[in-house]
């Protein structure tokens, strides 16, 4: 990547930390738990949506929820340090929650073995994130998702990044009929105005923006609670109850569920689960480089990065957790804060991998009302969905064959997902589709051997994918621009390759954890990583 390319990259004028940074270490250990504080809720909300499925007692579900901190931290070191070095957190993956809560049904329904209980549908969900990420880590590590890196012009990336904001427009969060909007106005205004409005006044409102707002909500909050002007039915209220109803520590461990187990016909559903949460990072990275005003990500890079994911989600198998990918919430704060260094990422991995053995801290922050992450929400994804819009500089949008493409992937990024939604789980839309019926015939040809419950299987497999890859808006548009880009024609300056193509890195300039400490490897001498330095 050349000087000028790099110069290019207006992003990179707002940036106070960049990549490599490190800023003081008090301030890091702020930063860093600002970076966390945008993806607690999200990273609490999954193992909360499992536990209730899966009726857990309120004890275990404390520890569940532990756990889920612990994994994040030990994933976000990982990732920073070894895998592709962005300054992106890992966290609990909304992208596998629905094969996950397909398990769930199942196993819970007495569908497997006859023994239905939360501990019987944990360690078919561990078994089948195990085997499911290490298709992962091959896909990674062998350079498959890498060679994907050439297909991937703006017309692409733009609508992929932005689907990535969009998709959490109707949280519930936000949306909920019985929202409190003067809680959510409170948090939304108040990052506003530390900043973008008195971000010039002190260094304070410009880095912590995120902290400022929230804990300035929260004790809105809390006193109007304790002081009973809002009830326990209100959106804003904080239940203080709950922080002491919990054991101080947590006995967090591996495989403290029990031994994983493995169903074919659930591994291949949480694939696709695996498939949407790849795609969705590969929008991540793409989207941290250019908030960071670094070059679009390398094929190494991203191989790294995805091969490290499914690293972590294997460990996460092993913890019995449902899963770990890349977090766009602090993405968004990269955006608002201008906090880039994966340094700070890598303190408040550290802070979180210790509080996660913690049940009050788990409990305190189960206490922010709903109205305050909505706000979060609005003002960090639409950040993201900005940040989507600005890759189509390099693109010709005189051209209609873009226009047409962009439009087309945004629309279905939101139209079948919406739809989708009509549909609990993939159990319900095996229902809807007929599956069952489609599938009678061929399973009564060959009833009483093996082949019957191979189709069964491969039937649930087909239309549990389908409803997966569907319900994620990023996949749906970012698959759709995907074929379209490379199948309707367009020279490469009018799908904005030729300058796509002066602002990536090159492989040299990446380096992996192998490449500093223990050796150049094949793609990358020494010698080149200098090269690619000076360009």
């Amino acid at each position: 990547m050349t000087e000028d390319a790099a110069g290019t990259d207006a992003a990179g004028d707002d940036i106070e930390y960049g990549i490599d940074d490190r800023p003081p270490v008090g301030e890091s250990m702020v930063l860093g738990v600002q970076h966390y504080l945008t993806m607690v809720g999200a990273n609490i909300a999954v193992p909360l949506i499992l536990a209730r499925a899966m009726e857990m007692p309120p004890g275990v579900t404390a520890r569940f929820v532990g756990t889920f901190f612990v994994v994040s931290g030990i994933a976000t070191l990982a990732q920073t340090t070894f895998g592709n070095r962005y300054p992106i957190v890992q966290g609990a993956p909304f992208s596998m929650l629905a094969p996950a809560l397909a398990i769930v049904g199942v196993v819970t329904a007495g569908g497997v073995s006859g023994q239905p209980g939360w501990e019987a549908a944990l360690v078919q969900l561990q078994g089948a994130i195990i085997v499911a990420a290490l298709v992962e880590v091959a896909m990674g590590y062998f350079g498959l998702v890498g060679k994907l890196r050439r297909f991937l012009s703006p017309v692409v990336i733009a609508p992929t990044i932005a689907l990535i904001g969009l998709a959490l427009f109707n949280a519930p969060q936000i949306t909920t009929p019985n929202q409190s909007w003067p809680l959510l106005a409170l948090t939304l205004g108040l990052i506003l105005l530390f900043s973008q409005y008195l971000d010039v006044k002190h260094k304070a409102f410009r880095l912590y923006p995120v902290v400022l707002a929230l804990v300035i909500a929260w004790l809105a909050a809390a006193a109007v609670s304790a002081m009973g002007v809002i009830g326990g039915t209100h959106p804003g209220h904080v239940d203080f109850g709950q922080v002491a109803d919990t054991r101080p520590l947590l006995p967090i461990y591996p495989l403290q569920w029990g031994m994983p187990q493995v169903t074919t016909a659930f591994v291949v559903g949480m694939f696709a689960g695996v498939l949407a949460s790849i795609v969705e990072s590969i929008g991540d990275y793409y989207a941290v480089a250019n908030l960071s005003g670094s070059g679009a990500p390398s094929e190494k890079r991203i191989n790294h990065g995805i091969g490290m994911e499914g690293l972590m989600n294997v460990f996460s198998g092993v913890m019995g957790t449902a899963g770990s990918t890349s977090y766009s919430e602090n993405i968004g704060a990269i955006g608002l804060t201008g906090v880039a260094s994966r340094y700070v990422v890598q303190f408040g991995a550290v802070i979180m991998l210790f509080v996660g053995f913690i049940g009050y801290f788990g409990q305190l922050i189960a206490t922010i009302p709903d109205p305050i992450v909505g706000g979060l929400f609005i003002a960090m994804f639409g950040q993201i969905v900005a940040v989507g819009i600005s890759n189509l500089r390099h693109v010709d949008l005189d051209s209609s064959r873009n226009t047409f493409i962009i439009g087309f992937a945004l629309f279905v990024g939101l139209a079948i997902p919406a739809y989708m939604g009509n549909f609990e789980s993939t159990l319900a839309f095996r229902d809807a589709v007929g599956l069952e019926g489609a599938i009678a015939p061929l399973v009564e040809a060959v009833a009483g051997t093996a082949l019957a419950g191979w189709i069964e299987a491969a039937g649930q497999a087909v239309v549990d994918t389908i409803f997966i890859i569907g319900s994620t808006g990023m996949a749906v548009g970012g698959l759709a621009a995907l074929v379209l880009d490379n199948t309707i024609p367009g020279t490469r300056e009018e799908r904005g390759l030729a300058e796509w193509d002066r602002i990536t890195e090159d492989d040299a300039e990446f380096e992996s954890f192998w490449d500093r400490w223990v050796g150049a490897d094949e793609v990358g001498t020494d010698a080149e990583v200098d090269a690619a330095r000076d360009r």
